[in-house]
């Protein structure tokens, strides 16, 4: 099974899901590593990624999350996973379970304004949120809680 904490960019992905994997004694990757150049520059500069600019970064995570399947090292990957879409090509073929970190515009701008040397800025947030479909088979956790109880949350609901 492999974990994908999803959501717009400044939800904490990254943070919920390194915690998670250490929780789980399993690896964490960050599909932020996975943009080619042009798509972390275009999202600094505030330009919203096309489904164009996308598949490619989706087709390339899709043959890790298949690779990562084989090797049970519980696999944790943060994800914006914004459209219906891109979650199917993301979880062709394998066992994967959703987890959403659900928050509001102002909560989610604060944050992004107060993080340090990451690509995407506060400029881009309004286009995530107008690309998102929210997922109707997701673990939905709010993100204003703090990164440990969303953990606790996440952690007891993968097991019920």
């Amino acid at each position: 099974m492999i974990i994908v904490v999803m959501g717009v960019t400044g939800a904490g992905k990254t943070t919920v899901g390194r915690k998670l994997a250490g929780r789980l004694g399993g690896s964490f990757y960050d599909a932020d590593d996975f943009h080619p150049l042009e798509n972390k520059e275009k999202m600094a500069h505030g330009i919203a990624l096309t489904d164009g600019d996308r598949r490619p970064w989706l087709e390339t995570l899709h043959g890790q999350m298949v690779k990562w399947s084989g090797e049970k090292i519980y696999p944790v990957l943060a994800c914006s996973a914004l459209k219906q879409n891109y979650r199917d090509l993301l979880s062709s073929g394998l066992d994967v379970k959703w987890v959403y970190l659900r928050g509001d515009r102002e909560t989610i701008r604060q944050r992004i304004e107060g993080r340090q040397s990451h690509f995407a800025g506060p400029s881009i947030l309004e286009s995530q949120f107008e690309a998102l479909e929210e997922p109707h088979d997701a673990v939905r956790v709010d993100l204003r809680e703090d990164p440990d109880t969303i953990v606790d949350r996440i952690l007891s609901a993968l097991k019920g």
